[in-house]
């Protein structure tokens, strides 16, 4: 799907291509070298490696002895390899950095880096994420799909794919219950003026604890046989507990939107627990008429215990459904309304039986398109001293979580410009910067870890952090604004730390390949802080400003080429580069 944007490496792929075909006799098209190329474990063993196990094993030989077959029988190379020395089972290059500046620092700094196609022939896919529940309080574990989703949105449409964003709120189900019995049964005080979405997420940890004290007491059944009376109207559409459904409903929308406002994020469609229900249920039954599903104890579902997947419910004793039921009637209606190819869920990792269960149930019901969906599964998020959990309500809101960093990034960073900046500009600025924190956070981890949450170490300006590599930005920024324009336009690379600068620029859209391909947005952080370091070092060693010219345009051009791939960066994070800090 991914054409090969890398010029150098396309380059030098078409050259060999040909003398491995010619040297070991064996079909081995330029696509499949271009592909196999890797990173040599330091500069020091040259600068792109080619791996010769799978060519030695075609042509019957030890990989070594290929490599070294393989250097004999090459003639001519691209002007920018200086030179070739087998290592080993690779056959290693060495790059001449002034030739490939020359060519990238002029495109990156027109924007024709960034306006090339990368793929091609991709399928259509909806990626869904995000999917929080109406009547609990967002927070800061939330982020994690957030940000990932966001992320992984941005990077393929980048790359060129056709994408739809979606999500699949919860507004429906017993937690729902729980919140509206509080209300109506228990609760004496006012309803807030501001921030309603919020508040009832402390009324369901509220109505949770409450029940939970009341166990084994003569008020269990009694609350047992209200919340069942609430879910039936809920069902039915109708009485007092579905119109306190629909008022408090919108205050969790109302939330969830700031919430997505705040972190630049758009959906294309949204779809709701409380839209598929009555549907789900429908099709469950159908389905158990034609024989496929089976009642159990008297509930309806499908043996799956021939593929190790147990029994999957899908209505319950009082005839309704589960999330496995929504799940179904859901992917059918994705692939029906906006005729996608593929259909990624990302979902954290505890409901991977769940989702095995609705791809093998969708299977055996003749759903073709079963095998295109796609659990992307993640770790948790944890605080420093454990899990989260909205019921407890050992939670941090995250918009308490907003304020305090706002706040702290004001105190330890800002404040200082008081003198020179607007009130306007500092609280704009701080918002940025805090944006970066939490979506650098939650994106850096690989996504089958596990977070730890520590909002001091997110906002630090000296390690591995949204704010180090904004703050990068800030410097470069200003720098080269104060420069100007640079007078020359020849790139000189003569240092270690301006042939590093280049070559980690150079690397910009294989990573972006590797992070969409791999659905691990953590690729492009990783490579974003190795980036900054690069130019911090460049910076510490290679003067700009004071250089003679033509070093100094040389320089400037490298910086302000180093700045623009920041920025992309950054922005395929959903991260602002501020231009100040």
């Amino acid at each position: 799907m991914f054409t090969h944007h890398d010029y150098f490496r396309r380059e030098l792929a078409e050259a060999l291509a040909p003398v491995i075909e010619k040297t070991f006799n064996t079909t081995f098209p330029a696509e499949k070298v271009y592909e196999l190329f890797g990173f040599t474990p330091s500069k020091e063993a040259g600068d792109l490696a080619f791996p010769l196990f799978l060519v030695a094993k075609e042509a019957k030989t030890n990989p070594a002895m290929a490599a070294k077959t393989l250097h004999e029988a090459i003639s001519t190379l691209p002007e920018f390899v200086l030179s070739a020395k087998p290592m080993g089972p690779y056959l290693n290059f060495f790059f001449d950095y002034k030739l490939i500046a020359n060519k990238l620092v002029p495109e990156i700094l027109s924007g024709q880096t960034f306006d090339q196609k990368l793929t091609e022939n991709t399928p259509k896919t909806m990626i869904e994420y995000s999917q929080p529940n109406t009547h609990k309080e967002l927070h800061v574990g939330h982020m994690r799909n957030l940000c990932l989703g966001d992320a992984l949105i941005r990077l393929h449409r980048y790359s060129g794919f056709d994408i739809v964003a979606s999500t699949f709120p919860g507004d429906v189900g017993t937690h729902v219950a729980k919140c509206l019995w509080y209300l109506k049964y228990h609760y004496k005080g006012e309803v807030p003026t501001t921030r309603k979405g919020a508040w009832l997420g402390s009324m369901y940890s509220t109505a949770h604890n409450k029940l939970e004290q009341e166990r084994g007491t003569p008020a269990e059944e009694q609350n047992r046989e209200q919340l069942t009376m609430i879910l039936k109207q809920l069902e039915q559409k109708s009485g007092e507990f579905y119109e306190l459904w629909k008022t408090t409903r919108e205050w969790s929308i109302e939330l969830m939107n700031e919430v997505y406002k705040w972190a630049g994020v758009h959906f294309d469609v949204w779809y709701w627990e409380s839209e598929v229900d009555t549907a789900s249920v429908k099709l469950a039954r159908e389905y158990y008429e034609k024989g496929l599903f089976i009642e159990d104890k008297g509930c309806i579902g499908v043996d799956l215990e021939s593929y190790k997947l147990g029994f999957c419910m899908l209505l319950k004793t009082d005839g309704n459904g589960l999330y496995a039921t929504k799940d179904i009637e859901l992917a059918r209606r994705k692939f029906q309304d906006y005729h996608i190819e593929k259909n990624i869920y990302v979902v954290d990792k505890r409901q991977e039986h769940h989702f095995k269960q609705v791809f093998k149930v969708l299977e055996l019901m003749g759903f073709e398109n079963a095998k295109k969906c796609y659990h992307l599964q993640y770790d948790f998020v944890e605080l420093p001293d454990g899990a989260m959990s909205s019921r407890k309500g050992n939670i941090v809101p995250l918009q308490d979580l907003i304020e305090n960093m706002v706040k702290m990034i004001k105190e330890q960073y800002l404040n200082r410009y008081v003198a020179e900046w607007t009130t306007d500009q500092i609280e704009e600025t701080a918002q940025i910067v805090a944006k970066g924190a939490i979506k650098y956070g939650m994106t850096r981890i690989d996504p089958s870890k596990k977070i730890v949450f520590d909002m001091k170490d997110w906002l630090k300006l000296d390690g591995e952090s949204g704010p180090y590599i904004q703050y990068a930005y800030a410097r470069i920024n200003s720098m080269v604004n104060k420069l100007g324009s640079p007078i020359s336009s020849e790139i000189e690379v003569k240092a270690p730390q301006e042939k590093e600068l280049v070559a980690q620029m150079m690397n910009f859209h294989h990573v972006i390949q590797q992070a969409t391909e791999q659905y691990k947005p953590s690729v492009l952080t990783g490579y974003l802080y190795d980036l900054a370091r690069a130019y911090n070092s460049f910076y510490a060693e290679c003067p700009v400003g004071s250089a003679p010219e033509p070093t100094r345009s040389s320089r400037l051009m490298l910086s302000r080429a180093t700045a623009d791939i920041l920025k992309q960066g950054l922005s395929l994070l959903g991260i602002e580069a501020p231009s100040r800090m």
